[in-house]
C-alpha cells in the first residue's frame, strides 16, 4: 500500500510542483490510524512523507532541466530563506501536538482545492516572460514563509510556493513548478533529517519512519519523473479539478467528518 501512495504521491508532486506530502500524509493517516486523540502518529507520518519529498524533488527537477525551465533567478533568492525557515517550522511543530498539525494540515488542504478550482474556472492569463517580479523582497519573501509553512506542517512547500509566485511573482506555471522542485531538492532533506531527530520527543521511532518511507520512495522515483513529464505536455486545468476533488475528499476524512 505505502508503495501505491508514494507513486500517486510522485506523480501529483512532479506535475504540480508539490513535495507530495499532501497526498501521502493524509493517506497514511487514513490506512494506518491513529492510537489516540493527541495523534501521536502524525508526526511520524510527517518524517516520513518529508524524507520521501526530498526524492520527488529530484527526479522532478531532472525532467525540469532537461526542459529548459529552471531559473537561477528564482532559485538563488528561493533557496537560502526556504532553508532557514523549513528548519524553523521543524522545531515549531515539535511544541505542537499532532492533532493540532493534523488539522492545521486540513486546512491548507481546503485552500489549496479552493485555489486550484477557482484559477481553472477563471483562467487566469499566463504572465508573460517580461512581467516576472524576481528580486529579492518579493522571492526571499516567499521562500521564508513557505519553508516555515513546509516544516510546520511537513509538506514539501510548494503548496504554497507555486500559487505564491504565480499571484505575487508573476511568474508563469511551469517556472514555479520548476523553481518549486529543485529547492525542494536542498529544504526537504534538511527538514527531514531534524524531523526524524526530534520524534522521540512524540513516543515515535526514526526507524519505523524511514520503514514507511521507503517502498514509498520507490514508487515516488517512478511517479515523480511521470508527473514531471506531463507538466509539460498536458493541458492542465481538468487534471488541476481532478486532483483538487480527491484531496478534497481525502482531508474530509482526516478531519474525521466521515
Amino acid at each position: 500500500m505505502t508503495l501505491i501512495i508514494g507513486l500517486a504521491a510522485g506523480a501529483v508532486g512532479g506535475l504540480a510542483g508539490i513535495g507530495g506530502s499532501i497526498i501521502m500524509i493524509p493517506a497514511l493517516g487514513y490506512f494506518l490510524g491513529y492510537s489516540d486523540e493527541s495523534n501521536a502518529e502524525h508526526h511520524l507520518y510527517m518524517a516520513a512523507a518529508m524524507a520521501v519529498n526530498s526524492v520527488v524533488a529530484i527526479f522532478s527537477t531532472r525532467k525540469h532541466r532537461k526542459a529548459g525551465a529552471i531559473d537561477p533567478r528564482l532559485t538563488r533568492r528561493l533557496c537560502p530563506p526556504m532553508f532557514l525557515g523549513i528548519l524553523a517550522g521543524v522545531l515549531l511543530s515539535n511544541v505542537m501536538e499532532g492533532s493540532t498539525l493534523k488539522l492545521a494540515l486540513v486546512g491548507f488542504l481546503w485552500l489549496y482545492c479552493a485555489y486550484a478550482i477557482v484559477t481553472t474556472i477563471r483562467k487566469l492569463p499566463e504572465p508573460p516572460d517580461n512581467h516576472m517580479r524576481t528580486g529579492w523582497p518579493v522571492i526571499g519573501s516567499i521562500g521564508g514563509g513557505t519553508g516555515v509553512l513546509a516544516g510546520l506542517l511537513g509538506i514539501g512547500g510548494g503548496i504554497v510556493m507555486v500559487p505564491l509566485m504565480i499571484v505575487g511573482g508573476k511568474i508563469p506555471v511551469r517556472k514555479a513548478v520548476a523553481a518549486s522542485a529543485w529547492v525542494m531538492q536542498i529544504t526537504a532533506p534538511a527538514g527531514a533529517i531534524v524531523k526524524l531527530m526530534t520524534l522521540r520527543e512524540h513516543g515515535q521511532d526514526w526507524g519505523e519512519a524511514l520503514i514507511l518511507a521507503a517502498p514509498m520512495a520507490a514508487g515516488a522515483m517512478v511517479g515523480a519523473t511521470i508527473g514531471a513529464g506531463l507538466t509539460h505536455r498536458l493541458k492542465l486545468p481538468a487534471l488541476r479539478i481532478a486532483i483538487a476533488v480527491v484531496l478534497a475528499a481525502a482531508s474530509f476524512k482526516l478531519a474525521g467528518f466521515f
